[in-house]
């Protein structure tokens, strides 16, 4: 689906031009941030984080449907662009820009709602994530590539990241397919 600039909220606009300006490739898409902008509504009064600010995109997306009682923390390792970053929600008093390792977002949790997508938090050490959540804290994860998407060398093995996120006993979660090409793992803490 391809989303019309008038329906892309306009601070997503803004990050969206950051991230053209500094040659910035890896951008949540439309569809993931479209997702990230109904969970993020359902959350009225609550603690949601994000892994991997990059330019500020995936943020943008939660930011525009984060409600004034709850309140957003994403970490940037680059320091250049959480700085950038920073200035893009200076007005926003409910939201925080961190620099630093995504270790230091867990100082916040436990979340209601965790987009881990930069860093590869959710293949090294997936059950730090889901202790960072609340009982019944959703978690998102992005840039899945469906299988039958899959390069000849991945074929006929496992995927340990989809292994882990949809048999753990602590969450229940599911894929789901955002594109033709590209998937993520919902998944919520159960215990």
């Amino acid at each position: 689906m391809t989303y019309s600039v008038a329906s892309i909220p306009p601070l997503v606009q803004q990050a969206q031009m950051l991230a053209a300006q500094l040659d910035f490739s890896q951008s949540s898409l439309p569809e993931v941030g479209r997702l990230l902008q109904v969970l993020t509504n359902h959350i009225i009064q609550g603690q949601i984080a994000e892994i991997g600010t990059g330019c500020g995109v995936g943020a943008a997306w939660i930011v525009s449907a984060l409600h004034a009682d709850s309140t957003f923390i994403t970490i940037e390792s680059d320091g250049d662009r959480a700085t950038l970053v920073q200035r893009l929600f200076a007005h926003k008093s409910n939201v925080h820009v961190l620099q630093g390792d995504w270790h230091d977002l867990l100082s916040y949790a436990p979340f209601d709602l965790l987009f881990a997508d930069g860093g590869n938090a959710k293949v090294v050490e997936p059950q730090i994530l889901i202790n960072a959540l609340k009982i019944g804290g959703l978690i998102i994860l992005d840039d899945l590539t469906p299988e039958e998407y899959w390069p000849p060398e991945w074929q006929g093995r496992i995927d340990p990241l989809r292994e882990f996120w949809l048999k753990d006993p602590h969450i229940i979660a599911t894929e789901i397919r955002v594109t033709a090409r590209h998937a993520v793992i919902l998944a919520t803490r159960i215990y």
